[in-house]
């Protein structure tokens, strides 16, 4: 897995501790219904760091991510792309907590969305 706690994870490492953590069985009580979603990203924080993610799952209302490091609450811009189209989005990270191999999982809601088409 990730020898250097300093480098940049991998795609395979992220999704290796997604597929780790599991599903959890407990209501959340939330208003949106989340779909799982596991795409790259990248997390970009008003000092400017860009921090490599990966989406867990995603909502009309906010969005689930895996990434190294520890994220204070407060706005970040979130980018993700596919084949056709790059989509980034303004979201108020709301919480950040640890779990396996020094990751860390976040979650937040979106405060606008810009959608650029290659």
């Amino acid at each position: 897995m990730l020898s250097d706690p300093w480098n940049r994870p991998e795609l395979n490492d992220l999704r290796s501790i997604l597929e780790s953590i599991g599903k959890s069985d407990e209501d959340h009580n939330r208003n949106s219904e989340r779909l799982e979603l596991s795409v790259p990203a990248e997390m970009t924080t008003l000092r400017g760091n860009t921090i490599s993610a990966m989406t867990r799952e995603i909502s009309r209302t906010g969005i689930g991510l895996l990434h190294k490091g520890m994220i204070s609450p407060g706005e970040v811009t979130v980018r993700m792309a596919s084949d056709t189209r790059e989509f980034e989005y303004r979201v108020l990270i709301e919480w950040c907590r640890p779990c396996d191999d020094g990751m860390y999982l976040s979650g937040g809601r979106f405060l606008s969305q810009k959608t650029t088409t290659f």
